[in-house]
C-alpha cells in the first residue's frame, strides 16, 4: 500500500506548478537558482583554499645518516634538522597576493551575476511584450471574425459581394496565424529562460505582472561595476606579482643543526665513544640567475592590466550612453504613437467601419485601416519592449543591477 502511495506523492510534487514570478523577482531567482552562477561561486572557494596555503614556510627536513665501523673510520650516527626561509618579504607578498586573488574571484562572480541577471531580465521583458502582442492579435482576430460573420450574412442576403466575405475570412485567418507564430516564439523564449531560473523543461513558467512605466533611471557612476572593479583588482594583483618577482631574485637560505655519535673499538676490551653537535648555514649566490625574465614579464603584465582597465572604462561609457539614448528615443516614439497617431487612426477606423456597414465604403479600405491600426499598436508595444531592454542594458552597464521593478510591487 505504501509503495503505491509514495510514487503518487512524488508525481504530484513534480507536477506542482511553479510559483508566479514578476519582473522584480527575476534577479533574486537567478542569484539563487542559476546553475552556472552556483558553479561560478566555487571559484571563490578555490581561491580561499589557495589562500590557506599561501605565505607559509616550507616544512623542515629531518635527516639521519649511519656509517658502520671500518678499519679507518668509526661507527657513526648523525641526526640533522634543516629549515629554509626567505631573506626577503616574499611570504608577506604571497599572503597579500592570495587575498587579492580572493577579492578578484568574488568580483568575477559578481560580474557573471550581473550579466546573467541582465540576460534573464531581457528574456522576461520579451516574454511579457510577446504576451501583449498576442493579446493584441487576439483582439484583432475577434474583430476580424465579427467582420467576417457580418459580411457573410450580408452576402447571403445579396447586399454584399461574396468576395468581401472571402476576403474578411482570409484576414481573420491571417491574424490567427500571427497569434500562433507569437506563441511559438514565446515557447522558444521560455525554453531559454527556464534553465536560468532553475526550472526543468517540464515545469511551467508563470510570469505575471506588466511592464513598468517608461521612466528614465537616475544616472549612476559606472566605476562600481563589477568587471571594472575586477580590472582594477587585477592591476593591483599584477603590481603585487611584480614585487614578488623582485623578492624572488634571492633564493631562500637554509639553516640547520646536526648531532653525531661515533664509536671506535680500540681493542677487544676497550671502546672509545665520542660525539659532537654542529650548526650549518647555506646561502645561494645570485651569480647566474637573478629572475630577470619574470621581473620583465610582470612589469609588462602591469601595463597590460592598466590598459585593459582603461579600455573597459571607455567601453562602459559607450554602452551606458548608447543605452540611455535608446531609452529616450523609444520613450518619445511610444508617446508620439499612443498620444497622437493612435487616437487619429482609431477614430478613422471607427468611421470606416460605420461607413462600410452602411454600404458607403469598400472592404479593402476598411481592412487597410485596421491593418494600419494594428501596425501602430504593435509598434508602440515594440518600442515599449525596446525601452525596457535598453534600460536593462543601461543598468547592467553602470553596474546598478538588471532588476526591472514591477508596478505591482
Amino acid at each position: 500500500m505504501h509503495s503505491r502511495i509514495l510514487p503518487l506523492f512524488l508525481l504530484a510534487f513534480a507536477a506542482s506548478p511553479a510559483p508566479a514570478l514578476t519582473l522584480s523577482e527575476i534577479a533574486p531567482r537567478v542569484r539563487s537558482h542559476h546553475p552556472q552562477l552556483l558553479a561560478a561561486r566555487m571559484a571563490v572557494e578555490e581561491a580561499r583554499g589557495r589562500q590557506l596555503g599561501a605565505g607559509r614556510l616550507p616544512n623542515p627536513s629531518l635527516g639521519y645518516e649511519f656509517q658502520n665501523e671500518s678499519r679507518v673510520s668509526p661507527r657513526s650516527s648523525t641526526f640533522s634538522l634543516d629549515q629554509s626561509f626567505p631573506i626577503t618579504r616574499r611570504l608577506g607578498l604571497e599572503k597579500h597576493l592570495s587575498a587579492q586573488l580572493v577579492t578578484a574571484a568574488e568580483l568575477e562572480v559578481k560580474d557573471v551575476e550581473r550579466r546573467l541577471i541582465a540576460e534573464a531580465s531581457s528574456l522576461a521583458v520579451r516574454l511579457l511584450a510577446l504576451e501583449k502582442q498576442r493579446a493584441l492579435r487576439q483582439q484583432q482576430t475577434r474583430l476580424a471574425e465579427e467582420l467576417s460573420s457580418f459580411t457573410k450574412t450580408r452576402a447571403e442576403a445579396g447586399e454584399f459581394s461574396p468576395l468581401d466575405a472571402s476576403q474578411a475570412q482570409v484576414d481573420a485567418q491571417r491574424l490567427l496565424l500571427e497569434s500562433r507564430r507569437i506563441e511559438i516564439e514565446s515557447l522558444s523564449l521560455q525554453g531559454a529562460l527556464k534553465p536560468m531560473l532553475g526550472l526543468s523543461p517540464a515545469q511551467p513558467l508563470n510570469l505575471t505582472g506588466d511592464l513598468p512605466a517608461l521612466t528614465l533611471p537616475a544616472k549612476s557612476s559606472w566605476q562600481q561595476r563589477a568587471d571594472y572593479q575586477l580590472a582594477q583588482a587585477r592591476t593591483e594583483a599584477a603590481q603585487t606579482e611584480a614585487s614578488l618577482a623582485q623578492a624572488r631574485r634571492y633564493q631562500d637560505v637554509s639553516a640547520g643543526f646536526f648531532a653525531a655519535r661515533e664509536q671506535q673499538d680500540i681493542t677487544s676490551t676497550r671502546t672509545e665513544r665520542t660525539g659532537f653537535v654542529g650548526f650549518r648555514f647555506s646561502i645561494p649566490l645570485p651569480f647566474w640567475n637573478r629572475n630577470q625574465g619574470e621581473i620583465a614579464e610582470k612589469a609588462a603584465s602591469i601595463e597590460r592590466a592598466r590598459l585593459e582597465a582603461d579600455a573597459l572604462g571607455s567601453q562602459i561609457t559607450g554602452e551606458a550612453d548608447t543605452a540611455r539614448r535608446e531609452m529616450e528615443a523609444n520613450a518619445a516614439l511610444v508617446t508620439e504613437t499612443r498620444d497622437k497617431l493612435l487616437p487619429l487612426v482609431k477614430e478613422q477606423t471607427d468611421k470606416l467601419e460605420a461607413a462600410y456597414q452602411a454600404g458607403q465604403s469598400d472592404l479593402l479600405t476598411l481592412l487597410r485601416a485596421r491593418d494600419q491600426r494594428l501596425q501602430l499598436e504593435a509598434a508602440a508595444l515594440d518600442a515599449t519592449r525596446d525601452f525596457h531592454l535598453a534600460r536593462i542594458r543601461y543598468e547592467a552597464a553602470v553596474g546598478a543591477g538588471s532588476e526591472v521593478h514591477s508596478p505591482n510591487k
